[in-house]
């Protein structure tokens, strides 16, 4: 069974038709970029993901979940198995790397203080960031704040991870090393795993499937050399 299964959806954003039409299937261990220019629906698509935007007509499967369906008493169960990574972080300002990862645990049920611990560190060690657990993240750099962002993201083992320009904020060294990081959690985790980017040279590096977001559809490119690359890094 796949982990994601669109089949003729359309989304919507308040009262207006962002997608039509999508077709996207991704099965446990596909990695897949997700590509457009700015204003396509790239980050739409992912908001449907998680069940934030409404996805109407077609057929729309999560992690088992039936978006068409979703209720939203259903959504952080569906969301538990979905590890999200931002642009911009989203880390909470007020409270340390480690605390950040304990408020997300907490939220999604963990209660034994030692299991939540263990869990934590594993996953900031698992990032490199163990030793910078209590640091707050003002006194973090971008590419230490965006691998707390992806601890966050790893620890419930989510069977998919989305990442909506991980590397968008970041120095070019540094997007590689962020890139390499997300490489290497797939490799061990093997989870259906989307990165939407405007980096040509993750592309070239990092070679995954390939779906472009245009003219109010979505679909998979077939033949690489179909995508016009500076076109869709416009911003």
């Amino acid at each position: 069974m796949s982990l994601i299964r669109l089949s003729g959806v359309d989304i919507i954003k308040d009262s207006n038709l962002i997608l039509s039409e999508i077709d996207l299937t991704l099965d446990k261990g596909d990695f897949a970029y997700l590509v457009g220019r700015v204003g396509t629906g790239k980050t739409s698509l992912v908001k449907a993901l998680i069940g934030e935007f409404p996805v109407t007509k077609g057929e729309a499967s999560v992690a088992g979940f039936d978006l068409i369906k979703l209720k939203k008493k259903q959504v952080p169960y569906l969301r538990r198995k979905i590890g999200v990574v931002f642009q911009d972080f989203q880390l909470l300002q007020d409270r340390s790397a480690y605390d950040n990862l304990a408020f997300v645990l907490r939220s999604t049920g963990w209660k034994n203080k030692k299991e939540i611990r263990q869990r934590i560190e594993m996953a900031l060690d698992s990032v490199g960031m163990l030793h910078k657990k209590h640091k707050m993240p003002f006194q973090l750099s971008g590419g230490e704040q965006q691998r707390v962002a992806i601890a966050r993201a790893i620890l419930n083992n989510p069977e998919i991870i989305l990442a909506d320009e991980p590397t968008g904020n970041l120095d070019s060294d540094t997007q590689q090393e962020i890139m390499q990081l997300f490489m290497e959690i797939h490799d061990k985790q093997q989870p259906a795993m989307i990165v939407v980017t405007h980096n040509l040279n993750l592309l070239q590096r990092y070679p995954g499937r390939i779906f472009k977001c245009e003219a109010g559809k979505c679909s998979e490119v077939e033949n690489r050399q179909e995508i016009d690359f500076f076109g869709f890094m416009e911003s």
